[in-house]
């Protein structure tokens, strides 16, 4: 509705762009719906059945080596961090290979799974945990953040885009299955949450070590240049797109239905009937993705940047800072994992917290997030370093003072805000509008975004935790 209204008000679009972004539109909707329906058949029961029987063998070092390896590759498999390898790798004109980052930052998500088990298994507090992990981060933040503003970004936007729709049921299906082994319910309670928060932590180390290593700073960038808009190709599109879709998606999940049947083998002994039903969710969750991959770069993208570039080259720039906020504060109300966090909020606070509170928060905490992008973009004094530092340490500061549930249900929160339109529409969004200013930098400007909005779900739910503990005193 949000993008109609402008098409017909503000930035008038070509009617193909607009026909191919409501069928790549219908085409996500669909594919999403049947993605879900095969992440609670398959991908969950995967991850809890599998936290519990990795429990059960009491062997630290399996432990570590499954999640790890687990990690890896649910990481891989995630359909928004492909979307954001393959526009870095577009956008450089491969200067950054997307296989490269393709390896590094589920390298550096498996690391923290692993860490967290770790966690879990030595009884490490949270508390603690991610304080040292974000302690470590903004110290190498400093570093990068003089050295390559880019790097900045697609290291914090890689923790955004890899914590998406298929990762974080797992992981969590994971953690509440280790929980379920734990003889203390208050300590079980307090496990089921940080899981994800602390794999979180991974991409954006692996990244910048990585540029710290090897840094990568001569090369190109693009100049923006919209798809076009010919009557004739108003529908070619998808068919051009859908061969990538099938090989994309084929090989995302292959690795992670492998893992699968090995376990299924050596560990976890399933009957025919449970086997069956988690085969059938993967077999939808392989479909979901495709349809997912097919909708996103058939037209739903490409609307995005055609709309964020408009927006930008009006004299008015006032219509680019108040669509950012609608956009980011729709994406929140509109996006389906954050009532599953609300209600579990509700449930494990006995109703002191409210769902409607949650969201309420939660949408406006992401709103202005978009929007302090799209000032990132109209200011070039303004980085994304002036922006995480105060974030993040607000949010290490708040850590403090909440209860040890809230921790984990804060660090985790981040990923649930970081949903599919986010590391999709408004990511294109975004490309598009540093594509029209003059002195705006497609990687530095364009990207951040996707950061900007974990960080505000973090220091959100942190600050929901602070006036829990105020009002159960």
């Amino acid at each position: 509705m949000i993008v109609l209204l402008l098409h017909f008000t503000l930035v008038p679009l070509a009617a193909p762009v607009v026909v191919r972004f409501l069928v790549g539109a219908l085409i996500l909707i669909i594919g999403l719906s049947i993605f879900f329906v095969g992440v609670d058949l398959g991908i969950s029961p995967f991850g809890s059945i599998t936290g519990s029987a990795l429990v059960k063998t009491n062997k630290l070092w399996l432990f570590l080596l499954a999640g790890g390896l687990l990690g890896f590759f649910v990481s891989v498999a995630e359909p928004g961090i492909l979307v954001l390898v393959n526009q870095i790798e577009h956008v450089t004109a491969g200067g950054i290979s997307a296989r490269l980052l393709l390896g590094v930052i589920p390298a550096g998500f498996a690391l923290m799974i692993a860490l967290g088990f770790a966690r879990v298994f030595l009884h490490v507090s949270m508390r603690n945990f991610f304080a040292v992990a974000y302690g470590v981060i903004l110290i190498l933040a400093w570093i990068t953040s003089r050295n390559s503003l880019e790097f900045l970004a697609i290291s914090f936007d890689s923790s955004g885009s890899v914590t998406g729709i298929l990762v974080v049921p797992f992981i969590m299906a994971l953690a509440v299955g280790i929980s379920r082994m734990r003889k203390d319910s208050k300590q079980a309670e307090d496990d089921s949450f940080g899981l994800v928060g602390a794999g979180a932590v991974g991409p954006i180390l692996a990244v910048m070590v990585m540029n710290l290593v090897k840094p990568l700073r001569d090369f190109p960038l693009i100049t923006l240049e919209l798809a076009s808009a010919e009557v004739g190709s108003m529908m070619g599109r998808f068919w051009q797109v859908a061969p990538a879709a099938v090989r994309d998606s084929f090989v995302a999940l292959l690795p992670l239905a492998v893992s699968f049947l090995v376990l299924q083998r050596v560990l976890l002994k399933l009957d025919k009937r449970q086997f069956q039903r988690m085969s059938k969710g993967f077999a939808y969750t392989l479909l979901g993705t495709f349809l997912f991959f097919m909708g996103v770069n058939g037209g739903f993208m490409e609307l995005g940047s055609q709309l964020g570039y408009q927006l930008a080259s009006l004299e008015n720039k006032v219509w680019l800072l108040v669509t950012s906020f609608v956009l980011g504060f729709v994406t929140i109300v509109a996006e389906p994992s954050v009532y599953v966090l609300t209600r579990q909020i509700e449930d494990v606070t006995s109703g002191y917290v409210k769902r409607t509170v949650v969201v309420a928060a939660l949408a406006f905490g992401v709103g202005l997030a978009v929007l302090l992008s799209s000032l990132r973009i109209l200011l070039p004094w303004l980085t994304l370093w002036h922006i995480l530092l105060p974030g993040y340490l607000t949010a290490l500061v708040l850590a403090r003072f909440v209860p040890n549930l809230f921790v984990g249900i804060g660090f985790d929160s981040g990923s649930v805000a970081t949903g599919p339109l986010t590391t999709t529409f408004i990511l294109a969004f975004f490309q598009g509008a540093a594509g029209a200013l003059e002195g705006a930098d497609l990687l530095r400007d364009g990207l951040g975004m996707i950061a900007l909005v974990a960080m505000a779900g973090i220091v959100t739910m942190l600050g929901l935790g602070v006036v829990f503990r105020v009002k159960t005193r």
